[in-house]
């Protein structure tokens, strides 16, 4: 496939023009009908398997309201991007392979806009959700006094006044966004590698002091009025949906920091539609984990399932 060379000056087109064009998508017009394709199944299953979820937590008590608050507002997220961001992202992609100039640059703008908003709620979200753990771990029986359902919603709408605001900074100066992403970013990974870091690092010396205290035939006192087996079921199922995001996200990390600076090449942008599809498939995989990794979530998915064959 040639390989052609775009510059994105300010005397010349718009991301959007150049996105729109059919000189730059006349070559890839199988691998954007391919793309629709996998979107839309992935949008069936996103939708599917996250309203399922929603109706799990929403039936399940077990879970601490503050923490349940959180794994929903990450559901909401994935939710958000199997009905609007991937159906968007399929009319833009149809949208160029037929022609409809119009609706693709209309198209184009909502679903960059979108899906870094709720990208940046996602691993926010993601982040406050280790917080949470590492509060859990440190403050032992004042953790329900501090952290309670009022001052994690606050924290919620703040996180999505903040992706609001950064997203929409795209609109009037790009450079102002690709800051905000950045530092975004760097500060997310950040705080989740430091919070990891200190819990692994208390289970670590908790555990030290238990064997310790068996050894010397002394009751043990270590991190009193926390269930240590449950919380690190907790942490490691974090963890995994952590982990699995970063692994969904880390290549079109990588797609946009190789886009040459002079311009836009079409290796590059196919590059970065694949890898923004791989984005997308997060939202339908954090459904499987949660299943998979929370037992509480997992039975009551089971019995919604059982009612509705019933």
């Amino acid at each position: 496939m040639a390989v052609t060379n775009f510059n994105q000056d300010k005397n010349q087109a718009t991301i959007q023009e150049l996105y729109c064009s059919a000189e730059f998508t006349r070559e890839v017009h199988s691998d954007l009908i391919g793309l629709s394709a996998i979107n839309i199944f992935l949008s069936v299953t996103a939708f599917l398997g996250n309203t399922l979820i929603l109706v799990a937590l929403h039936k399940e008590t077990s879970l601490h309201p503050p923490s349940k608050l959180l794994y929903r507002n990450l559901v909401i997220t994935d939710l958000c991007v199997g009905i609007i961001v991937q159906p968007l992202a399929v009319v833009y992609w149809i949208s160029a392979v037929t022609g409809r100039w119009n609706i693709c640059c209309y198209a184009h703008l909502p679903v960059t806009i979108s899906a870094t908003g709720l990208c940046a709620v996602s691993l926010l979200t993601l982040t406050a959700i280790s917080v949470d753990r590492l509060l859990a771990l440190l403050l032992g029986l004042r953790y329900r006094q501090v952290v309670t359902f009022r001052r994690t919603g606050i924290a919620l709408l703040g996180m999505w006044i903040i992706s609001i605001l950064g997203t929409s900074s795209f609109l009037w100066d790009p450079v102002i966004h690709q800051w905000y992403t950045y530092s975004g970013v760097s500060l997310s990974l950040i705080a989740l590698i430091c919070s990891n870091t200190k819990i692994f690092s208390i289970v670590r010396h908790n555990q030290i002091q238990v064997q310790n205290h068996i050894v010397q035939g002394q009751p043990s006192q270590a991190i009193p009025a926390l269930n240590i087996a449950r919380y690190r079921k907790a942490v490691y199922s974090a963890l995994w949906v952590q982990g699995t995001l970063f692994f969904c996200y880390l290549p079109h990390g990588i797609a946009v920091a190789l886009t040459p600076a002079e311009g836009m090449r079409i290796s590059i942008y196919l590059a970065r539609q694949y890898t923004v599809s791989l984005v997308f498939l997060n939202s339908s995989l954090n459904p499987l984990l949660y299943c998979w990794k929370i037992r509480e979530v997992r039975k009551a998915v089971r019995d919604s399932i059982r009612r509705l064959y019933c």
